[in-house]
């Protein structure tokens, strides 16, 4: 929320000051001091992250692109204290069936695809490195820091944020402990909250900065990693599919990579513009684990963390204007996954970089100005631009013709043709339409899905699971997780869509309970919300119909707690 409150807080003053130590937020750090060394200019620069430390929070595949580290920091592979050691060396696609496979050829994959060079890594302790490094050149990294508003100054532009509130009870009232937070004031303030984060959110609507752009669309990645025996270890296997448990009219995929010490990340992502309110995205990636194709790499091994996790998914046309004034969107804050490639960290570290590089260019002006329009001019001219150009319809072609004709077969002859000059394409540039909450229909055109029982080896139940992501809130503060109409869970999501938050949440938030025939609009439920245990997924706020559910910060530290995710 913007601070409109007298309230007396410390502050400290920055050049700039980022939101989140994912991959985009550490990067531009680090490139802020880069450009501090080479021209001998001192920059400010401090980092606030949510989380407990820095990867607490992050959760991807994920298989890295070297593409953005190489040109920050060329010497990192002689680097002993890198996580990234695992390289791709095999790589499968298949299109599942209930039954068996279909291998897709190596040979017919547009190389865009492929993951020559890549690496199979956690992107979670990736960036414990990277913040290591960012300290070393001497940021300043605050996790435990959630930033909850935004400072304005007198001119509107931002000018920071407030960090660390803290102490106030479920009552709304300031218990003993209160602590009002402090103001982290900055020249420029870079958003690096990742997906649909609740800041970037605010200011993307209050800035129009999404007027000329696309909805955003989103998938919800559900991964656990699993320690496995050595018979099942292949190192360096990365294998994605298509298909079952999935219906064709549903998009998605998984991945499963095999990296480490005898470690396999694997995950499915649903696509979010879904039909049915009835499915459960959770649900779904518990069957795909069951596939004869699947089911053997993990079998005598051991779950060892759980977690979810929305993806950006709009593309080349949902990139909203990428600077308000006082600052900029990078990273998933902004959106630059690359949905075919199922990669969005390297956009999201080269974005990162190029708001560095503008951020420091305007500091160096006689008057600073208040938009950093050098970050969106090279984001014009930049790689990542041309990677999202090339696969823009990707993602509407799989959306409107299903997995086997628009995600294989148009999708993959466009990817082809994507190599001719100025990355043509028959369709042009195709709009996503609907957004992923619009495209949810009532429960009357569909039918409940009768997903099997956990068995507590393979499959699990989600509170079992969320147990996984070591997920903790401190319990007596005000529920995060803000309904805008008290009344909507009984009128609108029940009656029309069956309740679909308890469905789409992957961690068992949401519930309607038994509460007498004549309680809440007639209709004998208790509409309930466990906010202890999210995993901030941020599904909710993107998937819920009425688009009642706003998803807010907790207190810093509070959420998952990803071990080598």
């Amino acid at each position: 929320m913007i601070d409109e409150t007298p309230t007396a807080r410390e502050s400290m003053q920055f050049d700039v000051v980022i939101v989140g130590a994912g991959p985009a937020g550490l990067c531009a750090a680090i490139r802020l001091k880069q450009l501090e060394a080479e021209t001998g200019r001192e920059v400010s620069v401090v980092v606030v992250e949510k989380g407990s430390e820095v990867g607490a929070h992050i959760l991807s595949g994920a298989v890295l692109d070297p593409r953005a580290l190489d040109e920050l920091m060329p010497e990192w592979r002689e680097d002993a204290s890198c996580p990234i050691d695992t390289p791709v060396t095999a790589e499968r696609f298949l299109y599942l069936g209930a039954a068996g496979s279909l291998p897709l050829p190596n040979f017919a994959l547009p190389k865009m695809v492929k993951n020559e060079g890549c690496y199979a890594v956690s992107m979670a302790n990736v960036c414990r490195w990277l913040a290591e490094k960012a300290e070393g050149m001497g940021v300043e990294i605050y996790p435990m820091m959630a930033a909850s508003r935004v400072l304005r100054a007198e001119d509107g532009r931002v000018r920071g944020v407030i960090v660390g509130e803290a102490g106030i009870g479920k009552d709304g009232e300031p218990k003993d402990a209160y602590e009002p937070g402090m103001e982290l004031l900055g020249t420029y303030t870079l958003l690096a909250e990742g997906v649909r984060g609740s800041l970037s959110k605010q200011l993307i609507e209050e800035f129009a900065l999404a007027e000329h752009a696309e909805p955003q669309k989103y998938g919800l990645g559900v991964k656990e990693l699993w320690k496995v025996p050595d018979a099942n270890f292949r190192k360096g296997l990365v294998q994605h599919t298509f298909g079952w448990p999935l219906k064709n009219d549903t998009g998605g995929g998984s991945w499963m990579y095999h990296f480490g010490d005898n470690y396999v990340s694997i995950g499915l992502v649903t696509h979010l513009n879904y039909k049915n309110p009835y499915l459960s995205p959770f649900q779904e990636f518990q069957r795909f684990k069951t596939h004869p194709d699947i089911r053997g790499f993990l079998e005598g091994g051991e779950r060892v963390a759980y977690g979810a996790r929305a993806i950006t998914e709009g593309g080349f046309q949902s990139v909203p204007k990428l600077s308000f004034p006082g600052g900029a969107l990078i990273g998933c804050a902004a959106g630059f996954v690359n949905v075919p490639r199922i990669k969005g960290n390297h956009n999201a570290m080269k974005t990162g970089m190029m708001a560095a590089e503008a951020a420091f260019e305007a500091l160096g002006e006689a008057e600073t100005p208040a938009l950093l329009d050098g970050y969106q001019a090279r984001y014009d001219a930049s790689w990542v631009r041309e990677e999202l150009y090339k696969v823009r319809n990707a993602k509407p072609l799989w959306s409107r013709h299903g997995t086997i004709l628009g995600a294989i077969a148009m999708t993959g002859a466009e990817l082809w043709l994507s190599k001719l000059p100025g990355g043509f394409s028959p369709f042009g540039t195709l709009p996503h339409g609907k957004t992923d909450a619009e495209a949810t229909e009532p429960a009357s055109k569909h039918k409940p899905i009768d997903y099997p029982k956990p068995d507590g080896v393979l499959t699990f139940d989600r509170l079992t699971s969320v147990a996984y992501s070591f997920t903790n809130h401190e319990e007596d503060q005000p529920s995060h997780l803000k309904l805008r109409d008290e009344d909507v869970p009984y009128t609108t999501e029940l009656p029309v869509y069956a309740g679909p938050s308890q469905r789409y949440c992957p961690a068992g938030v949401y519930e309607f309970v038994e509460a007498g025939p004549k309680a809440n609009h007639g209709t004998g439920q208790q509409f309930r919300i466990n906010a202890q245990n999210c995993v901030h997924c941020k599904t909710c706020d993107i998937k819920d119909p009425a688009q009642n559910i706003v998803w807010t910060v907790p207190e810093g530290g509070g959420g998952p707690n990803y071990p080598n995710m």
